[in-house]
């Protein structure tokens, strides 16, 4: 008999990404998040430099979308040729191209326009919630996802879990200090990612113990 596709934890995880990203959706407009997010945007812009500048356009452009897709691209070659392993490659494009179809249709139900402040630099669209950090947050989580059973040692998963921390919150950060998200966006960004990264993993995870139960019957047929 085929397992059946129970709640876990990470099915909890997926569920409450989603219900405070509904949170977050249906406040954006509130008087108490504008007030958070231009808290935030002046805190952020109050430390600009024109070091800082240059670092924080490095980051949004590795979270731009010809980066994504060359990362993606270079990863999908890896897992194929050097891991052999397929399965991975269907649930990382599920969560890459999955994230980008979904951002896409967040911003057309929410249309929220950008912040009319001080841009170092131009972007058009809509605002909510943010392409980039959904972006950042589905590629790099599913990295550390994928990778994390091939690494040896703890420090090597540990540094990995590290990194893709980092570069997840610091292209959300430079789109705050850039000037074309609220850091509501961001937020709303990572929940939505999350939501979605989690629901993947929860249904990767059910299909990888059925198709072990599929071989388990199969095996004992030809051996009885």
């Amino acid at each position: 008999m085929a397992p059946r596709l129970q709640v876990t934890s990470v099915f909890f995880i997926s569920l409450c990404s989603l219900l405070c990203f509904l949170f977050v959706a249906s406040r954006f407009a509130g008087q108490d998040v504008s007030q958070f997010d231009m808290s935030i945007i002046t805190f952020v812009q109050s430390f600009e430099t024109s070091w800082l500048t240059a670092v924080m356009q490095i980051f949004t452009f590795i979270g731009s979308t010809k980066v994504v897709i060359v990362i993606t691209l270079a990863f999908m070659y890896f897992l194929y040729r050097v891991l052999h392993h397929r399965l991975e490659i269907t649930f990382f494009i599920t969560m890459i191209a999955g994230t980008a179809i979904f951002n896409q249709i967040l911003k057309a139900i929410y249309h929220r326009a950008r912040p009319n402040l001080h841009h170092i630099i131009e972007e058009t669209g809509y605002s909510f919630p943010s392409g980039h950090s959904m972006e950042a947050f589905a590629l790099y989580a599913s990295l550390a996802f994928l990778l994390w059973r091939h690494l040896a040692t703890r420090r090597a998963r540990t540094l990995t879990i590290i990194g893709c921390v980092i570069m997840i919150l610091w292209i959300g950060l430079s789109r705050i200090y850039l000037g074309v998200h609220y850091p509501s966006d961001v937020i709303g960004a990572y929940l939505a990612s999350g939501f979605w990264f989690a629901l993947t993993v929860w249904i990767f995870q059910w299909y990888k113990e059925y198709r072990y139960h599929q071989r388990k019957q199969k095996t004992s047929k030809t051996t009885a």
